[in-house]
């Protein structure tokens, strides 16, 4: 697919829809959009861990999900992909609250023309991509490029409101680097820098791109796994740590550090504020490292 073609994804169950905006997308524009379709939720999750795609076109009313929980379901697993509702006469102001819950903007179904899809497209795109640029001077680690302390309490708050109506728990991660000042004190702070972005190289290669990584500051960072239970997280933190000793085996002018890890999970039916997960699972961290002196 040329590079210069908007990749569509439209999650869509009514052939009908989907075959109107085809043609709209074609007559408008032929040949400037690569249009593909999924009639099912859980298939549109699927196509967006993979690439080529830049904007959805979202029903939400589907065969295995429906209302606004259509939208968050698909909004947490790729929140850097703009999304467009698309409703019917009766559902117009379930469009606008999805808009207040981070779509770029929706369109009611008879109403469509050509011109007014392309430019919908177009100004979603364009509106995404100016607040992924403030978000990354506002909201990024420039050391890490994960996000910073701002970033992980407003994400993870919209996370609890979405765990509140999916009732899907989550995954809170406190992770330390073991000994990090020694590091920073025989070695030099250019090597303790070095040390903090291959931890945060591991971080993401060890979870998914719909969870939340953060550095809180320091050698201190956390995740926010999202629809993780509590049994999940010996298997996680164990691949963490098997990833961290490949990758820094494969650097050996660096130092091996290690990491204290503390979880906190939480649900739904028992509601806490992010500043209590935190505290929950820098506790239980700190007595991780207690166990290790």
């Amino acid at each position: 697919m040329p590079e210069e073609r908007i990749g569509v994804l439209v999650v869509e169950d009514n052939p009908g829809d989907v075959r109107l905006i085809r043609e709209m997308l074609a007559e408008a524009d032929e040949g400037g959009f690569h249009v593909e379709h999924v009639n099912q939720l859980s298939a549109g999750l699927e196509r967006l861990t993979h690439s080529g795609i830049q904007i959805v076109l979202l029903d939400l009313s589907l065969p295995d999900s429906h209302g606004l929980n259509t939208f968050t379901q698909l909004h947490a697993h790729a929140l850097d992909i703009p999304v467009i509702i698309l409703t019917g006469l009766n559902d117009e102001a379930l469009g606008q609250i999805a808009v207040r819950e981070g779509a770029q903007d929706y369109l009611v179904k008879g109403q469509i023309t050509s011109l007014i899809l392309v430019r919908a497209i177009r100004f979603a795109i364009e509106r995404q991509r100016l607040v992924a640029e403030l978000n990354t001077k506002s909201l990024v680690d420039p050391l890490t490029n994960l996000y910073n302390r701002r970033a992980f309490f407003a994400l993870a708050e919209r996370q609890i409101r979405i765990a509140n109506r999916s009732q899907r728990g989550l995954l809170t991660l406190f992770v330390d680097i073991d000994n990090f000042k020694q590091i920073n004190d025989s070695l030099g702070h250019q090597a303790g820098d070095n040390v903090l972005q291959e931890v945060a190289n591991v971080l993401r290669e060890t979870f998914r791109h719909s969870d939340i990584l953060a550095r809180l500051g320091g050698d201190e960072f956390v995740v926010l796994a999202i629809e993780l239970e509590s049994k999940d997280g010996e298997a996680v933190t164990k691949r963490l740590r098997q990833n961290l000793q490949k990758r820094m085996g494969q650097m050996p002018g660096l130092s091996q550090p290690s990491l204290s890890i503390g979880m906190a999970r939480y649900d739904p039916a028992r509601p806490r504020s992010v500043e209590e997960l935190l505290r929950l699972a820098d506790i239980r961290m700190y007595a991780e490292k207690r166990l290790k002196k």
